[in-house]
């Protein structure tokens, strides 16, 4: 092979790398905000937090199966194991995430609840060592740093102590730490299958578990009006449709770490949200937060050759 031959298939290697770096960050913004519209939709929902959690997920699986077979059937040769135990694991994750996170919103404030499950980079980093082996480079520990310096801004005047939302908090650390294995069991099932297939066959273990769990727990499953269905239509077809089926499709073109810093961004608007249906007021300081986490998150980009 002469070697103008070499090059060219260097450099188109290098254009599909950053093709698929650029769609995988697109997918990981748009997930960031189809999902941070979800704290304010759970706050407005008729049905105690288990059964909107449920609701969530349930109502988007034939919006999910619709896009599994579409997908499967334009890419026939492409990869779809069933039910493989990344798969299975990741739905786990996923309803310890709703469970606590449903929860965390109900008792603490919107952008406190949101900053603490977004702190799923963390735990990304710690559970990827502890049970994987994995190392990240000093571009991506430096942003996540820049990352939490700058979640912290945006939740500094309510980060202090306050017996009210204490449990609240706590809850949303779980939720973090849930969120943070989610990741990695998604990035280790994108190897095996497509990111449809994966969301859909994730989202049928967390439905069932948790109808189970709102059957026993919630005095009452169904919402009382039109508008409390079309709040839960919004969770299932935007934050977990949308959220979660964008979240698989960037866990197929981007590094675990960097994606879930991204889910940082979640932290931002979430805040905005929180400030125009809730009168949350947005400082200078959280400002300048959310611009802080911008900052990192592009100091932990991934660099192609």
């Amino acid at each position: 092979m002469a070697a103008k031959d070499v090059a060219a298939i260097g450099a188109t290697s290098a254009s599909d790398g950053s093709k698929g770096l650029v769609v995988g960050l697109v997918a990981m913004v748009l997930a960031a905000l189809a999902m941070s519209i979800s704290p304010s939709l759970v706050r407005l929902a008729d049905v105690g937090p288990f059964a909107s959690a449920f609701w969530r997920v349930f109502l988007a699986l034939p919006i999910l199966w619709v896009w599994m077979r579409y997908a499967e059937a334009a890419e026939a040769d492409a990869p779809r194991a069933s039910f493989t135990l990344a798969t299975i694991l990741a739905g786990l994750a996923f309803t310890g995430d709703l469970f606590f996170w449903h929860l965390a919103i109900l008792r603490t404030t919107i952008a406190n609840a949101t900053f603490f499950a977004t702190m799923a980079p963390l735990w990304v980093v710690i559970f990827g060592w502890l049970l994987l082996r994995q190392r990240v480079n000093r571009a991506t520990l430096v942003g996540l740093l820049v990352c939490l310096s700058g979640g912290t801004a945006l939740v500094v005047q309510s980060l202090a102590f306050n017996p009210s939302r204490a449990v609240g908090d706590t809850l949303g650390i779980i939720t973090g730490a849930f969120f943070g294995l989610y990741f990695l069991a998604v990035g280790a099932a994108r190897g095996r299958t497509n990111a449809a297939r994966a969301t859909f066959e994730l989202s049928v273990v967390t439905s069932a578990i948790l109808f189970v769990v709102a059957f026993f727990f919630e005095p009452r499953m169904l919402p009382q009006s039109v508008s409390g269905w079309g709040v839960l239509l919004a969770l299932g077809l935007v934050s977990h449709a949308g959220g979660q089926g964008l979240v698989s499709v960037a866990l197929g073109r981007l590094p675990t770490v960097f994606s879930s810093l991204v889910i940082f961004l979640e932290t931002i608007a979430a805040a905005l949200f929180a400030w125009i249906l809730f009168g949350e007021n947005v400082t200078l300081i959280q400002a300048l937060g959310g611009i802080i986490i911008v900052a990192g998150i592009w100091i932990s980009r991934p660099r192609t050759p």
